[in-house]
C-alpha cells in the first residue's frame, strides 16, 4: 500500500486535527490540502468522489448554514453539486484521507483505519 497519504483539511475541525494525528502517529508521509484556502476545482472533487465511491449530494455538509439557507430543498444533478461545492468548498465534507486510488471520509476511527 502507498505510503503518502492527502488529506483536506480544515485547521478549524476537530474530526481534521484528530485524523491529522494519527496519520502523524503513524509516521506516514501527508500533504495536507487546507481546501478552504486552496479551493478544488470541480475535475479535483469529481476525483474525489470517485475514488471515495459516493454520489457528489453524500459528500455535502447538510449541517452547515449555507446549505441550510441556499440548497435545503434543492434537486441538482450529479454536475451541478459539483460545481456547488467548487464554488462553495465549506460544503464539503472532511476530513476526506485519500490514499493511493482510494479515499474515506475520516470522521470516524473506523474510517480512518480502513485506509491507514
Amino acid at each position: 500500500m502507498e505510503n503518502k497519504i492527502t488529506i483536506y483539511y480544515n485547521p478549524e475541525c476537530s474530526k481534521c486535527q484528530t485524523a491529522l494525528c494519527s496519520i502523524e502517529e503513524r509516521g506516514l508521509q501527508t500533504e495536507i490540502i487546507e481546501y478552504l484556502k486552496d479551493s478544488p476545482t470541480e475535475e479535483d472533487i469529481a476525483g474525489l468522489l470517485k475514488k471515495l465511491g459516493i454520489p457528489a449530494r453524500e459528500l455535502v455538509r447538510v449541517s452547515e448554514p449555507l446549505f441550510q439557507e441556499m440548497f435545503k430543498d434543492a434537486n441538482l444533478t450529479e454536475s451541478e453539486w459539483i460545481g456547488v461545492m467548487a464554488k462553495y468548498p465549506i460544503l464539503i465534507q472532511r476530513p476526506i484521507i485519500i490514499r493511493g486510488d482510494k479515499a474515506v471520509l475520516g470522521r470516524s476511527k473506523d474510517q480512518l483505519d480502513s485506509i491507514l
